[in-house]
């Protein structure tokens, strides 16, 4: 039985971005769609909305297209052979960047709320 597959007005509304974002993915080739109507229109699969999430994820981290291709790949390869030691080293490196941007990020949100406490005792 094949996979149930979406328009991209669905995968956008699932996703909470825009058609014009997702025609961007898929231009830069971060996000293909799986198949396509008779008419031409994407359509796309489960699968692809949850790498679409992956790539919404990345994006407030600050990775580049070209890193957020470079993860993907290497996360493909992983899905097919998981015991590789260079992708699992080089999928570290990507763990270590985005833990260091959480915290970063964490401290930008920590002095905003001390900004607002502030604004509110006045």
């Amino acid at each position: 039985m094949p996979e149930p597959m979406m328009h991209i007005g669905e995968l956008a509304e699932r996703t909470e971005l825009s058609l014009r974002t997702i025609r961007h993915y898929d231009e830069v080739g971060l996000l293909k769609p799986s198949g396509r109507t008779d008419g031409g229109f994407r359509l796309y699969t489960e699968r692809d909305c949850a790498r679409l999430m992956l790539i919404r994820r990345m994006k407030p981290l600050g990775f580049a297209l070209e890193e957020m291709a470079e993860l993907l790949r290497i996360i493909d390869v992983l899905d097919d052979d998981a015991g590789d030691p260079a992708l699992r080293s080089q999928l570290q490196l990507f763990i270590e960047r985005a833990t260091e941007q959480r915290d970063k990020l964490q401290r930008q949100l920590d002095m905003a709320d001390e900004f607002v406490d502030l604004l509110r005792k006045r």
